[in-house]
């Protein structure tokens, strides 16, 4: 069943733009140690950064909380499986949302896709719940 769904479309100008005003505070305030340190190895950081933004707002949406009711940021990383495919990892409020979304004898999946073509990236959410085998 799906608990939730959501979508972000973000500038990138205006990523960067941030990412030049206030640097390592707009980092910190907002990314995961590993959505940094995957952004900033890439030639054009702004349009990695843009996607995880885009990807942490469809969440918050998916979540039914927008940014707020003590979800932050950080409380929403994306990763990469191994296959490359990306997804999300909650903690803290985030987490304990999602949790009281799932129901009973169930367990929650995050799907996520990304996507950007210049000046955009999209990031798009669906929150399932599956039973538990």
């Amino acid at each position: 069943m799906i608990l939730g769904i959501g979508t972000d479309l973000t500038d990138i100008r205006r990523i960067q733009t941030s990412l030049e005003r206030f640097g390592d505070r707009f980092k910190l305030r907002c990314f995961t140690e590993l959505e940094r340190a995957r952004s900033d190895r890439k030639p054009e950081p702004a349009w990695s950064y843009a996607k995880r933004f885009a990807a942490k707002e469809a969440c918050a949406k998916a979540l039914g909380t927008g940014m707020r009711r003590d979800v932050y940021w950080r409380d929403m990383g994306v990763v990469n499986q191994r296959s490359g495919q990306p997804t999300l990892t909650l903690t803290g409020h985030a987490a304990d949302h999602l949790v009281r979304l799932t129901p009973d004898g169930h367990e929650a999946r995050i799907h996520l896709t990304l996507s950007d073509e210049y000046p955009y990236a999209l990031a798009f959410v669906v929150i399932e719940a599956l039973p538990m085998a």
